[in-house]
């Protein structure tokens, strides 16, 4: 079997801290807007596209029907613009966020490092888009010091489809040349993140425990490993996926 030869990893939760800070400043502007929703909803279905969130928490206060494997396939025309709007004040209030602060996840970089010493190239993907994925990377200079190859938001992707579709994934290995999913490993820590690795046929699907969220959360979405923290994926790709 082929050796890996690209990780795909989340942002939030999984590479850079989050103390719950994504999921307050989403319930922040749902509460300016008077969007019923609560912050425990709000957590469980992040990760994906900001504006699609909105547009699925308005549908479902108004009566629909969504499951959240549909999420991205089940268009909601009707719900855009008041969701846009929302949307608009979190990403002030995120972008106010992530410049006051913003930190890596314990042993982040070490393992940037590790996949390059290995040959294995290191993308990013989020549910942010452009302004807040760059207001992070500059932040962390990821990006200025090579430690990260490319860094995916959903703005890369068709009609901006996010997770829990495969987009982002397929787009960082078109850019990097990566012509199997045999040879990619998806690393992140909520539902979204599951659904996005199974979704793409990600050889190795890695839940990690430093998000937010609990494993019970997530766990039940197919995955094909569990660890603590990226600090430990190198150990965990030379022991399952040499």
């Amino acid at each position: 079997m082929s050796k890996i030869k690209m990780v795909m990893f989340d942002l939030a939760g999984t590479t850079i801290r989050d103390d719950n800070g994504v999921r307050d400043c989403l319930y922040q502007a749902a509460a300016e807007f008077k969007l019923p929703t609560t912050p425990d909803e709000i957590q469980l279905h992040m990760g994906t596209n900001k504006i699609h969130l909105y547009q699925f928490l308005i549908a479902k206060a108004r009566g629909a029907d969504v499951n959240f494997r549909d999420f991205e396939k089940v268009q909601s025309p009707e719900t855009l613009a008041p969701a846009t709007q929302i949307f608009h004040r979190y990403e002030e209030i995120m972008l106010a966020y992530y410049h006051r602060e913003v930190t890596e996840i314990p042993g982040a970089a070490d393992t940037f490092r590790w996949c390059h010493d290995h040959g294995i190239k290191v993308a990013t993907g989020t549910g942010f888009h452009r302004q807040i994925t760059e207001a992070i990377m500059d932040g962390l200079g990821w990006l200025r010091d090579g430690l990260v190859d490319i860094s995916v938001d959903v703005e890369h992707t068709p009609q901006q489809r996010g997770r829990p579709a495969p987009f982002m994934i397929f787009h960082a290995m078109t850019q990097l040349d990566i012509q199997c999913v045999n040879e990619v490993v998806k690393v992140g820590d909520t539902p979204a993140d599951m659904l996005e690795g199974a979704n793409a046929g990600c050889r190795g699907i890695v839940g990690v425990l430093s998000g937010p969220l609990p494993v019970t959360a997530w766990g039940g979405y197919r995955h094909t490993h569990v660890i603590p923290s990226v600090k430990v994926l190198p150990q965990l790709i030379e022991a399952e996926f040499a």
